[in-house]
C-alpha cells in the first residue's frame, strides 16, 4: 500500500511530537520515533506507506494482533451504551469480565481488582500483601521490571530503578537463577538455597510477599529451570509468605498457555496482569487473588482505587479480546509455533558468530549477542548500548522489522496471530541484518 488516511506526513508527526510531548525512558534530544499511521495483523505502516513487521507486539502487548474488528466493535458498542461509570458502580462488562477471568486463571484465583495497567496492578498487590499478612518487607529479584510507578519501581531490580532511589522502603532484592550470558544458570537447588538464605537473614515473619515475573521479560526472557517455581511456592507456603507472580508480559497466551505459571502447575497467591488482557486496545490491568486473600477484605477496608479503575470500556475490550483468543485458538497457535521459533533461533546461532545465547517459550523469545563465543563477552555493556547494537537497531528499521534492541539483546515477540510464513519473513530480516552487522565488525 502506498498511502493511508493520515493527513500529516511522517516528518510532521515526529516534529510535533518531539516539540510538544515527552518520550518515555529517553533523552529527548536523541529520540527518533517511527511515525505510525495504521496497523493490521502483524504489520504497521508509516504515513508514507512503509511497512514494518511488528516482531515485538509493540511493548509485548498487542497479543491478538493489530486492528481486530471484533474488539474494535465491542469498544464502539460499549462507548455508545455506557462509556464510563465510576468504580463504585457495578456494570455488566465488569461483572462478566470477573467471571470470565475466574474461569481461565490458575487454581482458585477467582477474585479480581481492575486497575489502569500493569504497574498499577503491582502497586495494589503490594498493598494487598501487606494488609493481609501484617508484614512489611517485600522480596523481589534483581533481573526484574515491575512498572514505572513509585512502588513498582522499588520492586524493579534492573537499572531503571537507580534514578528513583531512595524508593519505597521495605524492598529486598535477591539474585536470580541466571547470572548473565557469561556465567549462565545456577542449578535449581543453588537458586532456592540462595533464596532461603535471604529469607532467614531478613526474618521470615517480617516478609509479606515475594514478587517475581514468572518469566522475566525485558531482563532477558528468563525461563525458570524446572523445579524453581515449585520450590519458590513451597518456600513461600512454609514461611507464610505470599507468592506474587507478575504475568503482565508473560500472560494471556504469550508462552503457549493462558498464563506462564501453568507450565509448572503452580498457583500463586496473587497474580498481576495487563498488556495481553486487552491486547492494549484500551488500558487495563488486574490483580487476581485467591479466595482466601480476598476474604480478608470482607470486614477490612480495601485501601485502593482510582477514577478509571474497572472502566467499562476497558472491561468490554478485555471480554472481546479473550473471545478472540478462544475463537482463533491463539494460545494453541503460540504453542504450535513455539518449536518452530526455537528452530529458527537455532539456525541464527548456527549462522552467526555474534549469537551467544537464545531462549524462547511459545512466542516469547530473545537473542543475546556477544563479541566472542569463547569468552561470552556481551556485545553491549550491562545497562547500556554499543555502536554495534545501535547499528543493529538501525538495520532492523531500514529493513522493515520492529523489535526491541536492549543492551546486548533483541527480542522475538510477535503477535500470537502470526503465521509460520510471517514468522519466517521476520527471521529472514533478522538474518540479513546480522549478516550486515557482522560484515562491518
Amino acid at each position: 500500500m502506498a498511502t493511508t488516511t493520515t493527513q500529516m506526513s511522517g516528518a510532521e508527526i515526529v516534529d510535533l511530537c518531539r516539540k510538544h510531548t515527552v518520550f518515555e525512558w529517553s533523552a529527548q534530544g536523541s529520540v527518533d520515533p517511527i511515525p505510525m499511521a495504521r496497523a493490521k495483523g502483524v504489520y504497521f505502516w508509516t504515513p508514507e506507506g512503509k511497512r514494518y513487521i511488528d516482531f515485538n507486539s509493540q511493548l509485548m502487548c498487542v497479543n491478538i494482533g493489530h486492528g481486530d474488528e471484533r474488539v474494535v466493535r465491542a469498544i464502539q458498542e460499549q462507548a455508545a451504551t455506557l462509556p464510563y461509570a465510576n468504580p463504585f458502580m457495578a456494570t455488566e462488562a465488569r461483572a462478566k469480565l470477573g467471571a470470565k477471568l475466574s474461569q481461565i486463571a490458575p487454581g482458585d484465583i477467582d477474585v479480581f481488582f481492575f486497575t489502569n495497567g500493569g504497574a498499577d496492578a503491582n502497586e495494589n498487590a503490594i498493598k494487598i500483601a501487606r494488609a493481609v499478612t501484617g508484614r512489611h518487607k517485600i522480596l523481589a529479584r534483581y533481573r526484574s521490571y515491575h512498572g514505572g510507578t513509585h512502588g513498582a519501581m522499588a520492586l524493579t531490580g534492573d537499572p531503571r530503578r537507580w534514578g528513583t532511589e531512595p524508593g519505597m522502603p521495605g524492598v529486598i532484592h535477591v539474585l536470580d537463577p541466571y547470572h548473565g550470558v557469561e556465567r549462565g544458570w545456577d542449578s535449581t537447588e543453588q537458586a532456592l538455597a540462595t533464596l532461603e538464605e535471604v529469607i532467614q537473614l531478613e526474618g521470615p515473619k517480617n516478609i509479606a510477599a515475594f514478587f517475581l515475573e514468572t518469566i522475566s521479560g525485558t531482563n532477558g526472557v528468563l525461563i525458570p529451570p524446572d523445579g524453581y517455581l515449585q520450590g519458590v511456592r513451597d518456600l513461600c507456603t512454609k514461611h507464610g509468605i505470599l507468592m506474587v507472580c507478575d504475568e503482565v508480559m508473560a500472560g494471556f497466551g504469550r508462552t503457549g498457555e493462558w498464563f506462564a505459571v501453568n507450565h509448572w502447575n503452580v498457583v500463586p497467591d496473587i497474580m498481576t496482569m495487563a498488556k495481553g488482557l486487552t491486547s492494549a486496545y484500551v488500558p487495563l490491568g488486574a490483580v487476581g487473588m485467591r479466595r482466601s486473600i480476598a476474604d480478608h477484605f470482607r470486614d477490612n477496608v480495601f485501601q485502593g482505587g482510582l477514577t478509571y479503575n474497572s472502566h467499562p470500556l476497558a472491561c468490554a475490550a478485555a471480554l472481546a479480546n479473550i473471545a478472540v483468543y478462544e475463537a482463533d485458538d491463539l494460545i494453541g497457535n503460540a504453542k504450535r509455533l513455539g518449536p518452530i521459533m526455537t528452530g529458527l533461533l537455532q539456525d541464527l546461532e548456527r549462522r552467526h558468530r555474534t549469537v551467544g545465547a537464545y531462549r524462547n517459550l511459545g512466542l516469547f523469545g530473545i537473542v543475546e549477542l556477544v563479541r566472542d563465543r569463547t569468552t561470552k563477552t556481551p556485545l553491549a555493556p550491562f545497562g547500556g548500548a554499543s555502536n554495534e547494537t545501535k547499528q543493529l537497531g538501525k538495520l532492523f528499521r531500514e529493513l522493515g522489522l520492529y523489535t526491541f534492541v536492549r543492551w546486548h539483546n533483541f527480542f522475538t515477540n510477535p503477535p500470537l496471530c502470526i503465521t509460520e510464513a510471517e514468522m519466517r519473513e521476520g527471521f529472514d530480516i533478522i538474518d540479513t541484518a546480522l549478516t550486515r552487522l557482522e560484515d562491518s565488525m
